[in-house]
């Protein structure tokens, strides 16, 4: 039996009261709301955003799927993980105060927002899973034991998966620091010398140092570099990649082993929100104003992470009439997470599209 994505259509000309209404819309026909009981707990996952970016779901369509939560009679929280990279999120303090910054608050949330600390003790769990390349993962407690897991994803391009949605915000982003660190192993980047021009704009953002200029050209320890790749969305001038041939061919199945230690345990108990509005090219982590690289599509919601994944990734490819993504990472086949995730049983390709109008 196929899957069902509930789906609504936006354009970027849309008031925003008229993408809350259809938001309401949208949770009122898809029904996966009904799982929740009265005292169970909920987390949303959400990405709040890098400084000066504005990609991230909006804080007023996200209190219209807490105001649901708190309709039912169970609690809930706003949530993410702190990054790699150096950057206002990389400790919970400055994480939350940057979400507030973004609109992320208890009192527009209807919730409170709250990002675990990895380095306290007991915010992180081992979690076993029966994986190719991860056999124990690193997770942030608070989201394996919710009684329920809403993902709410910006659907967008992204430069070491191709694209990230509803998979990529669960693997990665419930993943600890050291889980982050073990999805990213073996990704090295390496300097194309003949483009780069030594502007040095790859060497701030390194969190261990990794870069430094040598004739006027970058260079990257592999042994200091932790596969972050925070400087290959930074360069300016496309001069920074991957090595597709090692660790960058398994970096997706990392992350969709870690979507199973996640989610082994949620079967009926996850919600999964994309939102494939404000389509960029790379993720939301950048620190600027990425454009636009399509039209706006829609919301999605399932209870399948693959499926929801699947009709945001096709829809997006119909609107644009080619595979943007593809055409903007052209080393990256992000269609390989979803191969890889319905192997591992997480979901399924296949699945009914419900447009609601």
């Amino acid at each position: 039996m196929k899957s069902r994505v509930y789906f609504v259509r936006t354009a970027e000309a849309d008031a925003a009261a008229a993408i809350q209404d259809k938001l309401r819309r949208l949770i009122k026909a898809g029904g996966v709301f009904d799982v929740l009981e009265p005292e169970q707990r909920a987390v949303i996952k959400i990405h709040f955003g890098e400084e000066g970016n504005n990609g991230y779901v909006r804080p007023e369509l996200v209190r219209q799927i807490t105001a649901e939560i708190r309709r039912r009679g169970a609690y809930c929280c706003v949530s993410d993980s702190n990054t790699l990279y150096r950057g206002r999120r990389t400790r919970s303090d400055e994480h939350v105060r940057l979400a507030n910054e973004h609109g992320f608050s208890e009192e527009t949330l209807l919730a409170p927002v709250v990002i675990p600390e990895d380095a306290r003790p007991g915010n992180d769990v081992t979690v076993p899973v029966a994986g190719k390349f991860i056999q124990k993962a690193n997770v942030l407690r608070l989201y394996t034991e919710a009684d329920i897991l809403v993902g709410v994803s910006h659907f967008k391009g992204h430069g070491l998966t191709g694209f990230g949605g509803t998979l990529k915000n669960i693997g990665m982003g419930c993943a600890s620091r050291e889980g982050k660190l073990a999805q990213h192993s073996e990704v090295a980047p390496f300097v194309f010398v003949e483009q780069c021009v030594g502007c040095g704009t790859c060497i701030p953002v390194c969190p261990v140092d990794a870069i430094s200029m040598c004739e006027k050209t970058a260079r990257i320890d592999s042994k200091k570099c932790i596969g972050c790749a925070t400087c290959i969305a930074v360069c300016p001038h496309f001069a920074i990649q991957v090595d597709w041939s090692a660790g960058g061919k398994t970096i997706q199945q990392k992350m969709m082993e870690y979507v199973l230690a996640v989610l082994q345990d949620k079967k009926g108990r996850g919600i999964f929100f994309n939102f494939a509005v404000k389509i960029t090219k790379e993720c939301d982590c950048l620190a600027k104003d990425d454009p636009r690289v399509a039209p706006d599509v829609g919301i999605f919601v399932s209870d399948d992470p693959v499926s929801v994944d699947a009709a945001a990734y096709e829809q997006v490819t119909a609107a644009c009439g080619k595979d943007i993504f593809r055409q903007l990472h052209p080393w990256c086949d992000g269609a390989k997470q979803l191969e890889y995730a319905e192997a591992l049983g997480l979901g399924s390709r296949e699945y009914e599209l419900v447009e609601v109008r």
